[in-house]
């Protein structure tokens, strides 16, 4: 049946094909987007109350306990028909297993980082991954760049340069955070697999070896699991959910609202850290790093602008391609030759 035309809009719908559930759909992405990057901003807090486990130790609890969560969340959700493609393709097992890696290092020594006081460093890190990325994007996939995008890489460079006359050494903990999480997303891009699907196949790469480091520190009687009693054991098997849940919140949030709005949020993450370390660390920030940290801030400024650009340049092309390329709809005649006007015309006069 053909429906009645009604004052209300058909062509915005929702993930249950609803009319007008396309705001309510947008707000909850932007909810879990911020959710998400507001709990990985605020992650440093968690870290410490770890204590006295090492960071090494408390990495392997991170892993193990992933796993026991994901697989659990997946066993729920019925979620399994993909292991059976990823079995047949060694070639995205490699892959997994290359991103399980990368992660590993990214995981640990942010861990240490805050743990050891770091967090201004470390949130560094996640400032510049945009900009790593860039020129990631540049070295391996040979994309090219805009002139904006050039500049902000210039300045990013120089940001560097700046801290790491600064910090008397280059800034290394910002730039291997940096660098491993702009490596793990250009692995994750080539295998494309879920949120969920993908942290289960890379906690399972990491669970034996884990495990198995964790066994030996019982048996040497250097395991802090359950020595400290049964709340810091709690904790540590809580480092499954500080893992996982965000990124359930960001999964939803993806296919929610567009990536120029996730791109914005991105920022979230870094910013809480470099408050937390500022404010409630109380690491120091002499003006060489105050300097060296608003080059950084200017060159995103600049990536930012410019995407937001492109992207409303995208959408005014792809607009009119539309309205050029859509078929007139012809007035249909009456008896008399006079055009008769639709219901919906009528009931605009």
């Amino acid at each position: 049946m053909r429906p009645e035309t009604t004052g209300t809009s058909t062509g915005t719908r929702g993930a249950d094909g609803k009319p007008g559930d396309a705001r309510n759909e947008g707000r909850a992405g932007l909810l879990h987007g911020v959710g998400a990057y507001g709990m990985w901003g605020l992650v440093p807090l968690f870290w410490p109350l770890l204590k006295p486990a090492g960071a090494i130790e408390i990495l392997a609890h991170r892993m193990v306990w992933s796993l026991a969560f994901v697989g659990l969340a997946l066993l729920v959700l019925r979620r399994w028909s993909w292991t059976r493609e990823l079995v047949r393709s060694p070639r995205k097992l490699a892959l997994l297993t290359l991103a399980a890696a990368v992660i590993t290092v990214n995981w640990g020594l942010y861990i240490w980082s805050v743990n050891t006081g770091h967090v201004v460093e470390a949130s560094l890190g996640y400032f510049i991954n945009p900009l790593v990325t860039i020129a990631l994007g540049v070295l391996v996939l040979k994309e090219r760049l805009r002139p904006a995008q050039w500049t902000a890489v210039a300045v990013g460079l120089a940001a560097v340069l700046v801290l790491a006359i600064g910090y008397g050494r280059p800034p290394w903990i910002s730039l291997t955070l940096a660098a491993s999480f702009a490596l793990y997303g250009l692995v994750k891009k080539k295998v494309n697999i879920g949120g969920l699907e993908s942290l289960a196949a890379e906690t399972a790469v990491q669970f034996l070896p884990a495990l198995a480091y964790l066994l030996w520190l019982g048996a040497q009687g250097s395991s802090t699991f359950g020595a400290q009693g049964a709340g810091h054991a709690a904790l540590l098997a809580a480092t499954g959910i500080v893992t996982a849940v965000p990124l359930v919140c960001f999964g939803a949030a993806a296919i929610r609202v567009p990536l120029s709005t996730l791109g914005l949020l991105q920022y979230l993450a870094p910013t809480f850290q470099f408050l937390l370390g500022v404010l409630y660390f109380h690491e120091a920030m002499p003006p060489e790093r105050w300097a060296g940290f608003s080059l950084v801030w200017l060159a995103l400024t600049i990536l930012t602008w410019d995407a937001l650009r492109t992207a409303r340049r995208t959408r005014s092309e792809i607009e009119r391609a539309r309205r050029l390329t859509a078929p007139a709809a012809p007035d249909r005649p009456d008896t008399a030759g006079t055009a008769v006007s639709t219901p919906s015309a009528q009931r605009g006069r």
